[in-house]
């Protein structure tokens, strides 16, 4: 099933797919967890949309290159151009909508290329890394700082976080990123996972979601 951005609703979203913007160690927590220090400005990567999947139907890992880890964030989809040093009124104006995500990563494959201090863009970018649900429309939260996601696996809530504990709140964040480079409607932006990351395995079930606000059920084929 090919990936179309689309609102809970079932209505197809015009923006093509862009790219995929995400921050690394946004929670303190979960850099902690992996052994990273904390950060004191944004990291930043891109994923390419042609490792953009849809959540619904089930979705596949690679089995050949170690361990796969699941990220649950919160994805926010743009709806209008964003460049330079744009006010933190444009950039909620320019929010279309918000939804839950998979940030998949070969840990195994970044752990080796981080010891060799080369490039991780393969173990974060390969085809399926980046699992999108359809998305709540841009109103949805009236409180940027309190939006919930929440990832179950298998019956057991892996990962419950909330934006309140972003180190990069969304709208700095996202001011921060179009200040570096352009952002186009039908871009993502990934904020980051909370603690309690781990590896995927082929068969588990797994609820992904914006608690009380979106819930998408799907499995690891």
């Amino acid at each position: 099933m090919a990936y179309q951005h689309q609102y809970l609703d079932g209505t197809k979203i015009h923006f093509p797919l862009g790219k995929v913007v995400c921050i690394g160690r946004n929670y303190a927590e979960h850099a902690k967890e992996l052994n990273n220090p904390v950060p004191t400005e944004p990291l930043l990567f891109i994923k390419p949309a042609s490792c953009v999947v849809p959540v619904a139907e089930g979705f596949a890992i690679p089995t050949d290159q170690g361990s796969v880890h699941y990220e649950a964030e919160i994805a926010v989809l743009i709806g209008k151009p964003l460049s330079k040093k744009p006010s933190a009124e444009e950039v909620r104006d320019a929010i279309s909508g918000f939804a839950p995500s998979l940030d998949l990563t070969l840990r195994d494959v970044q752990s080796r290329l981080k010891e060799k201090g080369y490039p991780w863009e393969i173990a974060k970018s390969f085809d399926g890394a980046c699992v999108l649900a359809p998305f709540v429309p841009g109103d949805a939260f009236e409180d940027l700082a309190d939006i919930p996601v929440r990832l179950t696996i298998n019956g057991e809530v892996r990962q419950d976080g909330n934006s309140r504990d972003m180190l990069n709140p969304i709208l700095p964040l996202i001011q921060t990123i179009a200040g570096h480079f352009s952002l186009q409607p039908g871009d993502v932006i990934l904020t980051g996972t909370p603690v309690g990351v781990g590896p995927l395995n082929v068969g588990d079930d797994l609820v992904l979601e914006l608690p009380d606000v979106s819930r998408f059920e799907t499995r690891v084929l």
